[in-house]
This record gives C-alpha cells, structure tokens and sequence, in this order.
C-alpha cells in the first residue's frame, strides 16, 4: 500500500490539524483533515483509513480536564468504530492534547493505572526537549532519539503504585540549556507511551513542531550541508513506512 491513508482530527479546540496532516503528507500518505463532527456522522469513514490522529491543542477548552471531554464524545459515540479500528492492522497516535485524550478513552487497553495530571511545577510549559525512544513501536522504528518540544499544562505521567506501562519515549539530559530534562516531573521520566501492541502511541511531546531544522530552537544557518528534516518527522515517516 503505497500511499497509507491518515485521518486527521480537527474540531472543537484542537488546532494543531494543519502541521500534523502536512507531516504525513511530506512522508507520502494520503493525509486527511477530517472535523471530529463529520466522522461522528459517518464512522464508517475510518474503515477505509490505516493511520488515526488526535493532535494537540485544547479540546473543549480543557474545562474539565485537557482532552477528557473528547474522550467522552468519542468513547459513547464512537466506542465501536475505534474498536473496529484497531482491531485491524492501523496505526493511532496522540500528540499532547491527543495524547490525553488517548489515556482517557483507554485505547492504551482500557488500563487506569496510567494518567496524566498538572505539572509538577503548577505551570504551562513550552520549550524544547531530548526524548530517547525504548520498546517496540512501528512509530518509533529507527528513529532514534529527538530533539522536539513541549507545550502543555497537564503533561505530567503519574502511575498507580505497580505499574507497568509500555514505555515509547523518556525524558533524557541533552540540549536543555540548564533546565531539567523533564519539563514536568513526570514518574519515571515518561514522555509517552503505546499499548501492548505498539500501535497506539500517546506522547506529549510535539513532533510536528519540529519536523523542519528552521524549526530547531538551534537552528542552524541555512546551508548546503544543512538538512531540512529535523527530528520529528523520523516519526512520521515511521508511521507511513510501516505500511510500505
């Protein structure tokens, strides 16, 4: 299958639908920015999709805690067409926002001792930080570790005592510039996580904000020894390969 085709969620806060579906684009998918209230009237929409996106933003404005509102909405309206989703062989990522709200509807499995709360300092952050990958996850074959930010308020993993989540990505020391590596005092150093499978991975780190290296927070003068691609988009191109 050469050109995998990606569904993109957008609608209801999340504004982070443009970069995300522009990355599966450049990686060779069919990418598809789909409104959330559109796949809600027509779920059989996913049945002809291999990769589902919920990218970041604030769903519902975060007031009842980020990205459990959509969660909500598409736990009772849209339970059986996700099961039906990943029952085939597809691929499913949450980035921050959607990253939230991929813990909350359980499609890590249906698990409750994963969940991600304020962070540890009680404010937003928005910077630039190293992830290593570890586990096996079709998204993070070959990828390496990454140099790609964060921005959120609740982006802090917190595990019931014995758990053992399936680890993608820590926090590690790197280019942090005197800050701590990990931005808000998650257990363990946890960035993101995938079910049993692999397949699902949710991070709160933002690949699409550095997919490019005029991105970078170093970014390096343009030149013709400089790549284009930056880190974040070994991601996607993961994603699109495993279809390949």
């Amino acid at each position: 299958m050469p050109h995998p085709r990606a569904i993109v969620l957008a609608g209801y806060g999340l504004n982070c639908e443009v970069e995300t579906a522009h990355a599966f684009a450049a990686c060779g998918a069919a990418a598809e920015v789909v409104h959330i209230a559109d796949l809600l009237a027509a779920p059989e929409n996913l049945a002809g999709a291999q990769i589902l996106a919920v990218p970041g933003g604030f769903s519902f404005g975060d007031d009842t805690g980020s990205g459990n509102a959509l969660a909500q909405l598409l736990r009772l309206r849209l339970g059986d067409a996700l099961a039906a989703f990943h029952a085939r062989d597809t691929l499913t990522i949450g980035i921050c926002n959607g990253c939230q709200v991929l813990v909350r509807l359980g499609l890590l499995e249906g698990r409750t001792d994963i969940a991600l709360t304020h962070n540890a300092g009680g404010r937003y952050v928005c910077r630039w930080v190293d992830l290593a990958p570890e586990g096996a996850s079709p998204w993070l074959a070959g990828v390496g570790r990454m140099h790609i930010p964060v921005a959120h308020g609740e982006g802090r993993f917190v595990l019931a005592e014995g758990a053992r989540p399936h680890v993608a990505l820590r926090y590690v020391p790197g280019q942090s510039g005197g800050l701590p590596h990990n931005p808000n005092g998650s257990t363990d150093d946890i960035a993101g996580v995938t079910d049993a499978s692999g397949r699902v991975l949710a991070l709160m780190p933002h690949p699409e904000r550095g997919m490019y290296a005029w991105q970078r927070d170093d970014a390096p003068e343009r030149g013709p020894n400089v790549p284009e691609e930056a880190d974040g988009m070994r991601l996607f191109r993961a994603g699109v390969a495993y279809f390949a």
